[in-house]
């Protein structure tokens, strides 16, 4: 009897370690959800929550190089971790990829706001470390450099910065890539950070072209027609001989070209999905078709405008895209040439 009474004791004393060393359960993470505000990519949302682009891609069923488009929503694994909230006015300094309308969307201001704060344009271009005011900000800004070159006179030399390209450098000095090209003996448009280029002509550099115009009434001052300047890489908006509102845009690269010729717009949408070998972009914004396959649209994946980077269509800025939706009925010819 007394063996049973020392093993029963041994059990009992066993189960009690058991249960007092069984590690309590942590409480699981929260989980959160947000909207890509345009401009976000995996790579800076993992960086503002903390995570790794694996771990944001896993938590939405994504491969780690993914696009996003505006108004996606994503889970965020780890809610905690979220990011502190940009204070309401102040100063913001822009980083690669950013906009005006990206930075006017995180900030929770309209780009006409932002812009008219900081002596802009609402289709002004921003350049990497460029320091904006924020509006609702009591702090005022140390004056930033000029995001366009500095002026040059007549034969003048422009060293090449981070970010330039020629039809960049073209566009503001008042000039064509064609141009730049022969008074500098390049055989492509490839440059370099620190490289010098003549100037062809030209005394000063332009100013940021002004806010488009009110879009003229249909019938108003002659047809209605779309000009797209391959060698320019611009786009713009005719009615009869007169321009109302032109914009950089990209076009086809080397391997996929723009098509040439005269067209018409024969398709439109608000938003719409396009694919082909090697990509998938859903909710393309402001699309319309001129030929086949090929189309005017807005690009919210890249801000690189002025250099070839597509398939083939006409890459614009959202907001150019907008307008250019807003104003061509179908119908609407586009001519589209070197």
């Amino acid at each position: 009897m007394k063996r049973w009474c020392v093993l029963l004791l041994f059990l009992v004393t066993l189960a009690l370690v058991v249960v007092v060393r069984q590690p309590v359960a942590a409480a699981p993470l929260q989980s959160t959800v947000i909207t890509v505000q345009p401009g976000d990519t995996l790579t800076r949302l993992a960086a503002r929550y903390g995570l790794t682009v694996g771990q944001l891609a896993a938590a939405n069923g994504l491969s780690w190089n993914s696009w996003l488009y505006a108004g996606q929503r994503l889970t965020i694994p780890g809610a905690s971790q979220s990011p502190a909230p940009t204070p309401s006015g102040g100063t913001y300094v822009v980083v690669r990829g950013d906009t005006l309308f990206s930075i006017a969307a995180r900030n929770g201001v309209s780009v006409r706001q932002l812009a008219s704060l900081n002596g802009l344009y609402w289709n002004s271009w921003v350049y990497v470390g460029q320091r904006l005011s924020i509006p609702g900000g009591s702090t005022t800004p140390a004056p930033s450099p000029s995001p366009n070159p500095p002026p040059t006179t007549t034969g003048g030399v422009y060293i090449v910065k981070r970010g330039n390209t020629l039809f960049s450098i073209a566009r503001w000095h008042g000039t064509t890539v064609s141009a730049l090209m022969s008074v500098n003996g390049l055989s492509s448009t490839t440059i370099y950070v620190g490289q010098r280029l003549k100037i062809p002509g030209g005394s000063t550099t332009p100013a940021d072209p002004p806010a488009p115009p009110p879009a003229p009434a249909p019938g108003v001052g002659g047809e209605k027609w779309i000009d797209i300047n391959l060698s320019q890489q611009r786009i713009t908006a005719y009615s009869g001989q007169t321009a109302v509102y032109s914009a950089i845009v990209s076009t086809g690269l080397s391997g996929t070209p723009t098509v040439v010729g005269t067209f018409k717009v024969y398709a439109k949408y608000i938003a719409t999905p396009m694919s082909g070998p090697g990509y998938y972009l859903p909710g393309v914004p402001h699309t319309m078709y001129f030929y086949r396959g090929y189309a005017i649209h807005g690009a919210y994946w890249h801000n690189n405008f002025g250099t070839p980077m597509s398939h083939g269509c006409v890459n614009l800025s959202l907001p150019d895209a907008e307008w250019f939706y807003n104003w061509s009925p179908i119908g609407t010819k586009v001519v589209s040439h070197y």
